[in-house]
């Protein structure tokens, strides 16, 4: 079994049956059956507005009320403006669940890595504080420290804070931190990511969740159309 094998939603304990997030199609098919997940890698794309952010969110927040307060690096609280879907979610997989790992988010970084320097927890990429460095290179060097710990690994957009080598130095990483034994849970708008060997890619839309191969991704797709013809993208903005 995985260290998180399956997602389901427990009906009796939504906060609000009538929730927003609820009409979301990928959420909607969530609450419907669920979703199985890779024991290594997740990837998960979509648009805008698909769902990605709040599916992981809400696991991030689930998973971390079960973990020992003793764990403080793991990633931040469920913030005011995240949806309230956590409470309902039911987390199947291995017990009892490691307390490796992290979640992060860009929009909670700063804040999550301020917490870091502050307990003066320990990281093994450079000297100093997390803070002191770069958006990405603190993201790297702050992944970088937490790769031996067993557990799980939730990361949301991580590419909003790297350039295109540091997005395959992540790769590198996430692949490593599978090896070790870890599960990965990755949500991204980069082709880059989503190419990482051996994941299993769902995809959210106006359809659900399916699984999709890498090249018949729409996201894919249009990068590669783009970057071979720009102009017949941007004739149709300017």
């Amino acid at each position: 079994m995985a260290i998180l094998d399956r997602v389901e939603i427990n009906e009796k304990k939504l906060r609000r049956p009538d929730a927003w997030y609820l009409d979301v199609p990928a959420i909607a098919a969530l609450r419907e059956r669920g979703v199985d997940l890779d024991p290594r890698v997740t990837v998960v794309v979509g648009e805008n507005g698909s769902g990605k952010s709040t599916f992981v969110e809400a696991v991030a927040a689930a998973w971390r009320w079960a973990l020992p307060a003793a764990v403080q690096h793991w990633g931040p609280q469920a913030a005011e403006e995240d949806a309230d879907l956590h409470w309902a979610l039911v987390l199947r997989g291995e017990q009892p669940r490691p307390n490796g790992g992290c979640f992060l988010r860009a929009e909670a970084m700063h804040r999550l890595f301020t917490d870091v320097d502050a307990a003066g927890i320990s990281h093994t990429a450079f000297e100093g504080n997390l803070n002191t460095r770069s958006h990405g290179e603190a993201f790297l060097g702050y992944l970088d420290s937490r790769m031996s710990e067993r557990g799980l690994f939730l990361l949301d957009e991580p590419e909003a804070a790297l350039s295109f080598t540091s997005c395959l130095r992540l790769l590198s990483l996430l692949a490593a931190v599978a090896d070790a034994g870890s599960q990965v849970v990755l949500a991204t708008h980069s082709p880059v990511l989503a190419a990482l060997p051996g994941a299993t890619i769902l995809e959210f839309g106006e359809h659900g969740i399916r699984p999709v191969d890498w090249q018949d991704l729409e996201l894919v797709n249009h990068w590669q159309a783009f970057l071979s013809r720009p102009e017949s993208y941007l004739r149709y903005l300017f």
